[in-house]
Formats: C-alpha cells, structure tokens, sequence
C-alpha cells in the first residue's frame, strides 16, 4: 500500500453516535465487582453500536463506543481457574483436619493442647487461600476487531459472570449478526474502514500506540492479499 494512501486512512475522520445522543438504547448491561472496585455499563444503541462506560472506585471514568461492524461476530468467552491456588487451599484444609483429628484425639483438653496455635495458623492459610482461590476465579467476555484482531473490550467477572450476562450476550450477538450485514461489501473497502475504527479508538485511549501499530500491520497485510 502506498504511504499517501496510508496518511489518508489516518486522516479520515468517521461520526460514531455517543450514547447521550443515541436514537435507540436497545439493551443495557450494568456489571459491578465489589472486589475488583470497578463497574461496567454496556449499552446497545442504534442497532450498530455497543456504548462502554467504566467507572473505577478511584473515581477515573472511560467511556467510548464500539462500531460493531468491525467487531468479531464471535465474542469469546474464557475462565481463568487458579489451580495451584485451588491445590494450595485443598492441602491446607486437609492440614488442619489433620491437626484438629490430632487435638481432639487427645487427653489434654484442647483450649490447652500444644499444637493449637499451629492449628489456628493452619485454618487462617486454609481460609486466606480460599478466598484467594475464589477471587482469582473469573470469567471473562472479550471482543475483537475482525482483521487487526485487537482487543476491544475486556469484561472481567466472578464465577457465575456468564450466567448473570446470558441474556445480554445474546442480545449483543444478534447485533454484532446485524452488523456484520452492513458492512461495506467490498473486502478493501471494509479493511480501510476498520484501519480508520482502529485509528478512531487509538485517539480515544481504547488502543495503546502499540495495539494500534500491531493491529495496523495485520489489517495492510489483509489489505495487500486483495
């Protein structure tokens, strides 16, 4: 691709309507983590647009909005299991009975017995790692630009995130399913399109310079193929 016509995709600019200006709220999402501190709204509007707002307990808010059309229709979902947490916490529970057996199969009584501090250290591990195990559970709904396959949004929850945002997901994929129709039916057309979402969300802080650079490269290899 020619350099001109690489400056040209950057200085195009592209209208996305903003939430307070949306014609349509088809569908809203609001996801709030106690441990993480954090709480996500996401809003669908105008058939073609996922508005993201997130707000931290710092105080700090961001908020841009998705052009689905440049979105994966497939939004993955992954759940992270801290094994070795999970195996930390099984051994220091089994420690403890351990322990306990010991103290209560002893003559002494057990507000007495020598080795109760040990078992009370042991049952703060066991509960300490627990909850660890529990907070480092999560799942996670991600979405991905088609060609640069950058990540775009990154919704991270407790165990049971998917069931609490099912029907919300399944309203999203219907969208990013309309989207997906609407886009430019030219393959080129379409990979200039998203060049110019990425450079969007580059400017609006959703895309670090490097994410921008590494999704860029993908979309003018994709280009260069047609």
């Amino acid at each position: 691709m020619r350099a001109t016509e690489h400056i040209l995709l950057e200085s195009d600019q592209r209208e996305v309507p903003a939430l307070r200006t949306a014609r349509t709220i088809h569908a809203r999402l609001h996801v709030r983590s106690r441990l993480r501190r954090r709480t996500i709204e996401l809003t669908l509007i105008d058939f073609l647009y996922l508005s993201v707002r997130t707000c931290r307990s710092s105080g700090a808010v961001s908020q841009y909005v998705l052009d689905l059309r440049f979105v994966d229709p497939a939004p993955q979902q992954s759940r992270h299991i801290p094994s070795r947490w999970i195996t930390a916490t099984v051994a220091l529970a089994a420690l403890t009975l351990a322990v306990a057996w010991r103290i209560g199969s002893s003559s002494t009584v057990w507000w007495r017995h020598a080795w109760l501090p040990i078992f009370s250290t042991l049952l703060v591990l066991s509960v300490s790692a627990a909850l660890v195990s529990l907070y480092r559970t999560t799942e996670t709904l991600s979405l991905f630009s088609v060609c640069g396959r950058a990540r775009l949004l990154k919704l991270t929850g407790h165990l049971g995130t998917f069931d609490a945002i099912r029907c919300f997901s399944q309203q999203l994929t219907a969208h990013l399913r309309i989207a997906t129709a609407r886009r430019r039916p030219s393959r080129a057309q379409h990979l200039r399109d998203e060049m110019r979402e990425h450079f969007r969300l580059k400017d609006a802080g959703v895309l670090s310079p490097d994410e921008y650079e590494l999704s860029k490269a993908r979309i003018l290899r994709r280009h260069a193929a047609t």
